[in-house]
């Protein structure tokens, strides 16, 4: 029960997200959330640009364990 309601808190954070990457041409998809961690998959030009893991780690990662004290890291899930 407690991580169906971390999952709804972690969709609503990507979904507060998702304009500012679609903006720059990416997006974000949600995996899932296992163990403490957040699976998502980086989408679009966001898949393939060098300052991928900075957005991944100091932006979306930052953002979900501030708001979230369950998740202890975020992984990108490569194709």
């Amino acid at each position: 029960m407690e991580e169906e309601k971390t999952t709804t808190q972690i969709l609503a954070l990507i979904d507060k997200l998702r304009p500012f990457l679609i903006s720059d041409g990416g997006n974000l998809e949600f995996v899932k959330y296992e163990d403490h961690i957040v699976y998502v998959k980086l989408l679009g030009a966001c898949s393939h640009c060098p300052m991928m893991e900075v957005t991944l780690k100091d932006g979306i990662e930052q953002l979900i364990l501030n708001e979230i004290p369950e998740v202890v890291e975020v992984r990108n899930v490569a194709d």
